[in-house]
């Protein structure tokens, strides 16, 4: 048995170097990372895989874009053998991971860029390459006045106007504690944000079941003001669509993003590289620019351009201005929100 065992195992490994000659015998498969769809997929496509390449032999790699959520079902169905070795996770979904412990602890005493990011981005179970700003989003050609506070959404001059996101996306709850942060209210009391938005509703024009949704609707004109992320406005911008962002006074919402080594996953160590890559300057200033503008952690990045201009000129001014919420807080309740927020907003 153990040698017919012994003979397929040999014969996947073989199968998989014929199907990707750049591989090892050491490198059982392809080094398997599952990044978010969109304008995720196309950055770390066009900027992180080559730098990882380049700098580990041309060691090959596939990227497997999905959602938190199926990424965390795929791993716990396969446990001792897991499909991915590079999970990519807002907050929420970061720490159940951790917490179900599918992930490894991060060689953080091997790492060359660690010690270099920000705080807030030094998670030791998986530290955050990039961060993702949430503000206000509008189309200039129908909102003639920029919007400056979260609270301009209910001014009744955008009836029918507003867009939002569903609970079951990081905007979206994050918007629903923010708002009730506004009115009073936290991460372990959103009562108030539940009033206000029962308060919107006669703005809203369509809840949308995620970010990339709600941005196409900007493309559709079924909007004209919504919550929205900074890097996916960008990329709409350089598509020719007509759309702005702004950070509200009360301060943009900025959730870390987190890569993590898998648990048992057989390529650890290129997935502590690939996750090095995603850590450094280079990449990071790399991303930082056109069109991708996704938001730096490594200190050693001199914000620019885009960014610099319209969330910080500094890594020190990101501190100040960036709203980082309790995750931990938040997902002790969240599943319970998202059904409240389903039931009410269709009424």
């Amino acid at each position: 048995m153990s040698t017919r065992r012994g003979l397929m195992t040999t014969a996947l490994t073989l199968g998989a170097m014929h199907a990707f000659p750049g591989l090892t015998r050491a490198q059982a498969r392809p080094l398997v990372f599952a990044t978010f769809t969109g304008s995720w997929e196309e950055a770390h496509k066009a900027v992180l895989v080559p730098a990882f390449r380049r700098a580990n032999g041309n060691a090959q790699i596939v990227l497997d874009p999905m959602l938190s959520v199926d990424q965390i079902a795929k791993v716990t169905a396969a446990r001792a053998n897991p499909p991915i070795d590079v999970m990519l996770h807002d907050p929420g979904p970061g720490l159940i991971a951790v917490a179900n412990g599918l992930v490894e602890p991060y060689p953080v005493a091997r790492s060359a860029h660690y010690k270099d990011l920000i705080p807030v981005a030094q998670e030791p179970d998986g530290p955050a390459p990039f961060f993702q700003v949430v503000g206000l989003t509008y189309n200039p050609e129908t909102v003639k006045t920029p919007p400056t506070s979260w609270a301009d959404l209910w001014n009744p001059i955008y009836k029918n106007r507003v867009g939002i996101t569903n609970l079951a996306s990081t905007l979206g709850t994050g918007f629903l504690v923010e708002i009730a942060r506004m009115r009073g209210g936290s991460e372990t009391n959103v009562e108030p944000g539940f009033a206000a938005l029962k308060e919107l509703k006669p703005n809203l024009s369509a809840v949308a079941a995620n970010p990339g949704a709600l941005a196409a609707l900007y493309q559709q004109g079924q909007v004209d003001i919504s919550p929205g992320n900074f890097n996916a406005i960008q990329i709409l911008k350089a598509q020719g669509v007509p759309v702005e962002f702004v950070a509200p006074k009360e301060g943009a919402i900025a959730f870390r993003t987190t890569m993590h080594i898998t648990k048992n996953s057989p390529n650890a160590e290129l997935a502590f590289k690939l996750i090095e890559a995603a850590l450094s300057p280079e990449v990071q200033g790399q991303l930082m620019a056109s069109p991708y503008l996704v938001v730096p952690t490594n200190t050693k990045v001199k914000l620019a351009g885009e960014l610099a201009k319209t969330l910080a000129a500094s890594h020190d001014e990101m501190r100040t201005r960036f709203v980082f919420q309790d995750w931990a807080a938040i997902n002790q309740q969240r599943a319970g929100w998202l059904e409240r927020f389903n039931r009410e907003m269709r009424g």
